[in-house]
């Protein structure tokens, strides 16, 4: 959860200049937390092996093996917004890609049919004729079993960037009597509405609800850094999040234990500055719980990247 550009970048929802946990710990931590670590059916390795095809099948302009690693409704969140199918494919022919570089792999299982894979990569390009900036870029991809076969059904890419210095602290409110959260309601099977909960939560600063609805694993993506669970609520606490717009919601049923919900949001005032947000939400003994979440700065007019693999 942090801010890049000039802009907050937001955890599922908001970020802060929380600093930058260790990724073994983070990891280690993730592995405890999980009841759900192996699927019993694909392993991280057949991930990784599916995720270098797809960027081999780029670089080798193999449209049609590329298109095949896809479901139908496979979305891509990019700095220029958010892509289905048809938008994607038509996109990445202007992508020469020369070299790419991985380093960072981790799977996060979702649920028995759903996985994502979060890794960095660094490469070397061009879009129209134009270099690109090499990276290294922070990329996720999830992957649904389909029939049998484990298929990319969503990627969102977001270029690296510094951490930003710590914004001003939101003033402190209180949500009910004697000071004590009021109980936000009931999440489900709609990570839309679970989305909205949670900026409600935000909103009336309470925190600990917001702690409340995260996996142990949980773990947040953006320009400045990867977080764990900890990291991301000690994040939320530095915002006015009555200052963002939410818009353009979208939501991906991957199956009925497990859902994506995307959106966009844009801050207020004389320049306002948007982001890219994605979370995915699962069900956990019955309760849903956000499992995973990215933010993606929009490109400025100047600064716009081209699309880099999935499009």
């Amino acid at each position: 959860m942090k801010k890049i550009l000039v802009f907050v970048s937001l955890l599922i929802f908001a970020g802060a200049c929380a600093p930058q946990p260790d990724n073994k710990n983070m990891t280690s931590n993730a592995n405890k937390g999980s009841e759900m670590k192996s699927t019993g059916a694909v392993s991280e390795a057949d991930i990784i092996a599916k995720e270098k095809a797809a960027w081999d099948a780029v670089k080798k302009k193999d449209w049609d093996a590329f298109g095949k690693l896809l479901t139908s409704d496979y979305i891509e969140v990019l700095d220029d917004g958010v892509h289905d199918k048809a938008a994607s494919l038509q996109g990445i022919k202007d992508f020469e890609l020369m070299d790419v570089t991985f380093a960072d792999w981790k799977m996060l299982p979702v649920d028995k049919d759903a996985v994502i894979i979060t890794y960095t990569a660094t490469v070397k390009g061009t879009y129209k004729g134009q270099g690109i900036p090499p990276g290294p870029y922070r990329e996720a991809s999830s992957y649904v079993n389909r029939n049998g076969e484990w298929l990319s059904n969503y990627y969102q890419e977001t270029l690296s960037h510094p951490p930003m210095p710590p914004p001003t602290p939101a003033a402190k409110t209180t949500s009910s009597p004697a000071g004590t959260p009021a109980k936000p309601p009931e999440t489900g099977p709609d990570p839309i509405a679970n989305e909205k909960i949670v900026w409600d939560l935000f909103r009336s600063a309470n925190f600990d609800g917001f702690a409340a609805l995260l996996v142990p694993e949980f773990i947040e993506t953006e320009a400045d850094g990867v977080y764990d669970k900890a990291g991301a609520v000690k994040g939320a606490k530095g915002f006015d999040f009555s200052q963002f717009d939410l818009s353009d919601w979208k939501s991906l049923k991957f199956d009925d234990d497990a859902a994506l919900v995307t959106y966009t949001i844009t801050s207020k005032g004389a320049q306002p500055m948007k982001e890219y947000h994605s979370s995915i939400w699962a069900n956990r003994n019955g309760k849903w719980l956000a499992l995973y979440h990215q933010g993606t700065p929009a490109a400025t007019a100047m600064a716009a990247k081209p699309e880099m693999k999935k499009m």
